[in-house]
């Protein structure tokens, strides 16, 4: 039997062994996923080898962890630097990023973009923003400090910090941070986020299967918006396509993946 699994910290709240163990049943692959609480990312590479995982996922806050702890990475993640699916093969660790193209395949009903404000600087922050640049649509960075915006304005992308940062109209609101994950904080101070939502034409939170504070914000706007659920599918997709080594065309795979949704 392979043994998959997903780490972060939080990591009870996640769908994902509901989701990859729906499609081993279905499919009939003699596997299972299941979920790893780490709080230390350094020990990342330590604890998928001695779990014998064949396997995994990266949630927050490891992503940028387990880019530097990959023998080898590859597409969009060597850009990104950030690693949200590993992969073992021949005994080295090979690191993909399946937010990006989750993410644009997730925000497609929101019709044309022309520029977004990504609320947050780590390692989902960075695979939208690449991945809203490739799709031409402007990213704007926009985070609490400045200790991680170094990577954002390397790569031309406008970045600031809270008291730097004037509001403007942006056609689409991202929040990319875990405030209201396991709190119930705000991503961005109050006052500045209702004068952002009065500009805006629309807003997405990464989190899913809760009503954020951020998302209660913007209902209340009266905005379209979406939580993180279809990204969510989106790339769980892609990383079993990943998991199973192509065996299984994407469509296979979804079918029961989308299905677990409604269990």
């Amino acid at each position: 039997m392979k043994i998959f699994s997903i780490f972060g910290d939080p990591v009870s709240h996640s769908r994902s062994p509901l989701m990859h163990n729906s499609v081993f049943s279905v499919l009939n692959i003699d596997a299972c996923y299941s979920r790893s609480q780490l709080t230390d990312g350094s020990k990342l590479r330590d604890v998928f080898f001695a779990k014998g995982l064949s396997g995994a996922n990266v949630t927050v806050p490891h992503k940028e962890a387990a880019y530097q702890q990959c023998d080898e990475v590859r597409g969009i993640a060597k850009i990104i630097q950030a690693v949200n699916t590993l992969v073992l093969e021949n005994g080295k660790l090979i690191g993909y990023n399946t937010d990006a193209d989750g993410f644009m395949n997730a925000i497609q009903s929101f019709g044309p973009i022309r520029n977004a404000l990504v609320l947050g600087a780590g390692g989902t922050a960075r695979a939208l923003s690449i991945a809203l640049r490739r799709g031409e649509i402007t990213p704007t960075i926009l985070n609490r400090s400045a200790q991680r915006l170094d990577y954002f304005t390397s790569e031309g992308f406008d970045a600031y910090v809270w008291d730097d940062f004037t509001a403007a109209p942006y056609d689409l609101i991202i929040n990319t941070t875990s405030a209201g994950l396991s709190d119930n904080e705000l991503p961005i101070p109050r006052a500045l986020l209702t004068e952002l939502l009065s500009r805006a034409k629309g807003a997405i939170d990464v989190i899913y299967g809760k009503e954020t504070p951020f998302l209660q914000e913007i209902k209340i706007s009266g905005l379209p918006y979406k939580d993180g659920s279809d990204m969510l599918l989106a790339q769980g997709v892609l990383a079993s396509y990943l998991f199973l080594n192509g065996a299984f065309s994407l469509e296979n795979i979804e079918a029961p993946m989308k299905h677990s949704f409604s269990l």
